[in-house]
């Protein structure tokens, strides 16, 4: 009997937070290998924070990502706080959250309009969408308009926050500059909501997933800029105990590391944040998911679209809600000082959870830092995802086999989806 093999390679993996490829071999039907390949050098942010002043990491973390630096700089900053023992008040915790919601919706947005939604409409890239459906990317704009708004006024510019400080922020808002944004965020809902209408209408392939799924859970609200660490499997631990059960290691195909929870592959980020939480959502976001049909766990990842867009209506209400009741923090931030040597932080990125911890010297200078992205601990499910997807679709031609592996992948990361729109594919065969 003669087998059969076929090897396909999805070069230039462009804007997957750095550069990559996607390599498949099939033999007799089998996935032998799916490797999601990171190859750019390393970006070298933990080496070169050591010696740091222990206030510059958010500053610093924030330029990791264009798309999430509020993330960056939230699970940096708690880390921190807990290195100084400092728990902020609940007027920072506000203030925090509400920039939080800026970058959310922002995020969310451009993923949903911009990366995703061409997928499901048909057409090449959302250029072509603006052609066939003007009205859409015209909503979606001013959703990315109203996300900005908030991180430019609570954050002092929309990309890359200068306002971020260890203990709050340099300067708190007043009220009155505050009060723009909420008839801007009020117009916003309306679109939210028909966001969560527009994309549960899409038709999504039939693709539950197994993974188990990680996210931050808090007692009083859907977990955004904090949290204990909670699974579906009922693992539950602190921030300072992240580093016990989740263990990172290089693969051979990749210079990024992948992740492990006590050795099991899983998942973090808005699937994962949902299944876990979904009965904290408030208000309209519960509605729009009840009308939606996501029940209380979703493990399609086909339709963490409309997840993402649940989430920016949360997102909406949460910042209206915070500032209906703002309280000015004076001073904008605590007073902060090391007390113990090693701190722990995690927040919920847009695409899952992040982790930082710092450990600081006699000097209080960051002596070493060690930071997990959702990026690097997603990145075994997506291959699990792309090999089910390719064993289970023997039968299909070298292109479509292209475009189903890059839908997959555009399910998960907003940087990988920038990046998948621009593949080219090598077919093998020997």
């Amino acid at each position: 009997m003669t087998s059969s093999r076929r090897e396909m390679t999805v070069r230039a993996l462009a804007r997957v937070e750095g550069e990559g490829r996607l390599d498949i071999t099939v033999r007799d039907g089998h996935a032998e290998r799916v490797d999601l390949a990171i190859y750019e050098p390393p970006r070298f942010f933990e080496s070169f924070l050591r010696g740091r002043h222990y206030l510059e990491p958010p500053d610093i973390t924030s330029r990791i990502c264009g798309i999430c630096p509020v993330a960056y700089q939230v699970s940096a900053c708690n880390a921190l706080e807990d290195a100084c023992g400092v728990i902020v008040d609940d007027d920072i915790v506000d203030l925090r959250r509400l920039l939080y919601c800026g970058e959310w919706i922002a995020s969310h947005v451009l993923h949903i309009y911009f990366l995703h939604a061409p997928d499901f409409l048909g057409v090449p890239d959302s250029i072509e969408l603006a052609r066939t459906d003007r009205a859409a990317i015209e909503r979606g704009l001013a959703l990315k308009k109203a996300g900005n708004a908030v991180l430019d006024v609570v954050g002092g510019r929309p990309i890359h926050p200068v306002n971020v400080r260890v203990g709050g922020f340099h300067h708190a808002p007043t009220r009155a500059e505050l009060a723009p944004l909420a008839a801007q965020l009020e117009a916003a809902l309306d679109h939210a909501v028909a966001t969560v209408d527009w994309v549960s209408s899409f038709d999504c392939p039939d693709f539950d997933v197994d993974h188990e799924f990680l996210a931050l859970q808090h007692p009083s609200r859907y977990a955004i800029e904090d949290g204990d660490i909670v699974s579906t499997t009922g693992f539950h631990c602190t921030a300072s105990e992240f580093a016990r059960h989740v263990s990172e290691h290089q693969v051979p195909h990749s210079t990024a590391l992948h992740a492990t929870l006590d050795g099991r592959r899983y998942l973090t980020g808005p699937l994962a944040r949902y299944s876990l939480n979904s009965g904290q959502l408030t208000g309209q976001a519960a509605a729009s998911a009840a009308s939606a049909g996501l029940g209380p766990r979703c493990r399609n990842p086909y339709r963490s679209i409309v997840v993402r867009a649940v989430e920016v209506v949360y997102a909406l209400e949460e910042a209206l809600r915070i500032i209906d009741r703002y309280r000015r923090p004076t001073p904008p931030a605590a007073a902060v000082s090391p007390v113990r040597r090693v701190g722990h932080g995690v927040s919920e990125a847009p695409r899952g959870l992040l982790y930082h911890r710092y450990e600081l010297d006699a000097d209080d200078l960051v002596a070493a830092a060690a930071i997990v992205p959702p990026t690097s601990q997603n990145q075994a499910a997506i291959e699990h995802d792309l090999c089910r997807a390719v064993e289970a679709n023997p039968a299909a031609s070298n292109e479509d086999l292209t475009t189903m592996c890059e839908r997959i992948i555009r399910n998960y990361d907003p940087c990988i989806s920038c990046a998948t729109h621009f593949l080219t594919l090598t077919v093998h065969h020997r």
